[in-house]
């Protein structure tokens, strides 16, 4: 089979989906806990995203949030909130949100606090919650 016309999605769409997952995986192994059913999460999303970026092409920018709010809601359903916001001392623990929801550019938010946390792959550079 010619390399060039291999069935898939074009290599910048297969490099945005790489690098969504490798984004995720240093949030996760930043706060330690990039368990093998957790990355297992991770490819999850990442099948599905392919899928959905084949679709629509132009969204391959927003890949990352996308996979990072993912994986953040199938950590919810079975483990509890992750990442915990590491800008609030007291009171109840709470989960960073990916602002923008649908957009390039994804940060992790303390809405409780007001302010932009990390990138998304850059909780390894804030305090371990």
């Amino acid at each position: 089979m010619d390399p060039q016309h291999a069935p898939g999605p074009p290599p910048s769409l297969e490099q945005a989906l790489h690098a969504a997952r490798a984004l995720v995986l240093a949030d996760l192994m930043s706060r330690g806990v990039a368990e093998a059913d957790v990355v297992s999460l991770v490819e999850d999303s990442v099948a599905h995203r392919r899928w959905w970026v084949e679709q629509w092409p132009e969204g391959a920018g927003f890949l990352a949030g996308l996979v990072a709010q993912d994986v953040q809601d199938a950590l919810l359903e079975r483990y509890g909130r992750w990442p915990l916001c590491p800008v609030c001392g007291s009171g109840d623990p709470h989960a960073l949100e990916v602002e923008p929801e649908l957009g390039p550019d994804p940060h992790w938010v303390c809405h409780k606090a007001g302010v932009q946390v990390a990138a998304v792959g850059g909780l390894g550079g804030t305090d371990a919650a």
